[in-house]
């Protein structure tokens, strides 16, 4: 995520996966607003071992995702199966100021309830260069 303050309404841009597959591309254009976003379910009939039968549709949950942030615009960007990242839908635009943060976020959506998680292979490039 990259989100203009730490305040929990801070306008902000962010791409995230969820348990269910679902991949998005999201945007809250103002302080406290609500988040606007694109969302997009990948699955595939015949294409990907397992399921019932030939048509039974599977879900594929992406091996990697990212967000990249080229001035006013940011793009989604996935590695699907482990192939190398491409851009995924079409970018937004939202216009932070510097300073600003980028960050990894995780929520459960349920008050009172606690998620883990794993993060490896993280990157953070910019144009002095990249940041492992």
């Amino acid at each position: 995520m990259i989100r203009q303050s730490l305040d929990d309404d801070a306008k902000e841009a962010l791409v995230a996966l969820h348990g269910d597959g679902m991949i998005h591309l999201a945007q809250r254009p103002e302080k406290g607003r609500r988040l606007s976003d694109m969302e997009y379910r990948i699955g595939s009939r015949g294409g990907l071992p397992g399921g019932k039968s030939p048509d039974s549709l599977l879900t594929l949950n992406a091996k990697r995702i990212g967000i990249e942030k080229k001035g006013d615009q940011f793009t989604l960007w996935v590695s699907e199966q482990g192939e190398p990242m491409h851009q995924f839908g079409a970018p937004i635009t939202l216009k932070l100021t510097a300073p600003f943060y980028v960050g990894i976020g995780f929520t459960s959506h349920l008050p009172g309830v606690a998620e883990t998680a794993t993060v490896s292979n993280l990157v953070f490039e910019n144009r002095a260069g990249r940041v492992r």
